[in-house]
C-alpha cells in the first residue's frame, strides 16, 4: 500500500483528498503547514509528496529544496496560482508535476497513478556486486549482509553510475544530476569524498577513476 503525504493548509480540501485517495486504496498523512510538513517529510518514508505552493511557515518552493537534498521521491506541486513562473519554478527545483487548482479528485488520482508507474519503472529494485547489495528504493546497502550506512546522495550516485555503465561522467555532470541548485553542494571535491565512501564501505573495485575526467562504472 502506497503512503502517501499530503501538505495542504485548507483543511477542507486537504480532508477531502485524504477521505478519496484512502478510499481508493492509499495510506495518507496530513499536514497543515509548511513546517509540519518538512518534518514529516523527512521523518518518514513516503511514496509520494502532493505538495501545496502557497503554504504558512515553509512554503512549496522551500520544502522541495529541502526534500530534494536527501530524497528522490516524486513530488506533485498544486496550486490555486496559474502563472507559468510558479510552474518552472517548482520542476526546476525538482518537482515531477504541478496541476492547477481547482482539480477534480479523478484527476488527481490520474497524476497520482502516473508518477507511482513512472518511478517503478524507472528504478531497478536491487543491485549486487560480490558481496555487496544496494536497495534503491529503500536507499538501503549491505556488505556481506551486515549494513553498510550508506548516505542518500551516496545511493543517488551509485545508481547514477550503475544505470550508465560504460559512461565517464565528470564531476560537474554528477553535481547537476545529484543537486538541483549547486548553491547547495557543500564542497567541490563532495564527489571524491561519496566515491571513496562507496568503494570503502561496499568493497567495490568497479568504479573507475579516470584520470583528469571524472568517474565510471565497469559492468563485469
Amino acid at each position: 500500500m502506497k503512503k502517501i503525504l499530503i501538505v495542504e493548509d485548507d483543511k477542507a480540501i486537504g480532508e477531502l483528498e485524504r477521505d478519496y485517495l484512502e478510499a481508493d486504496g492509499f495510506t495518507i498523512d496530513i499536514a497543515a503547514d509548511g513546517t509540519a510538513g518538512l518534518e514529516k517529510a523527512k521523518t518518514n518514508r513516503y511514496d509520494l509528496l502532493i505538495l501545496d505552493v502557497m503554504l504558512p511557515g515553509a512554503d512549496g518552493f522551500e520544502i522541495i529544496r529541502a526534500v530534494r537534498k536527501d530524497q528522490d521521491i516524486p513530488i506533485l506541486m498544486v496550486s490555486a496560482r496559474r502563472e507559468d513562473v510558479d510552474k518552472i519554478r517548482g520542476l526546476g527545483l525538482g518537482a515531477d508535476d504541478y496541476i492547477s487548482k481547482p482539480f477534480s479528485l479523478v484527476i488527481l488520482e490520474k497524476h497520482i497513478r502516473a508518477l507511482l508507474r513512472r518511478q517503478k519503472s524507472a528504478a531497478k529494485a536491487q543491485w549486487r556486486r560480490g558481496l555487496a547489495t544496494v536497495d534503491f528504493e529503500a536507499y538501503q546497502g549491505f556488505y556481506d549482509g551486515s549494513d553498510a550506512h550508506l548516505k542518500p546522495k551516496e545511493v543517488r550516485l551509485l545508481k547514477l553510475l550503475v544505470d550508465n555503465p560504460g559512461v565517464v561522467w565528470s564531476r560537474q555532470a554528477i553535481i547537476e544530476k545529484l543537486w538541483h541548485d549547486a548553491a547547495d553542494v557543500p564542497f567541490d571535491r563532495v564527489i571524491d569524498v561519496y566515491i571513496k565512501n562507496l568503494r570503502h564501505k561496499l568493497r567495490l573495485d568497479c568504479i573507475v577513476t579516470v584520470k583528469g575526467v571524472g568517474y565510471r562504472y565497469e559492468a563485469s
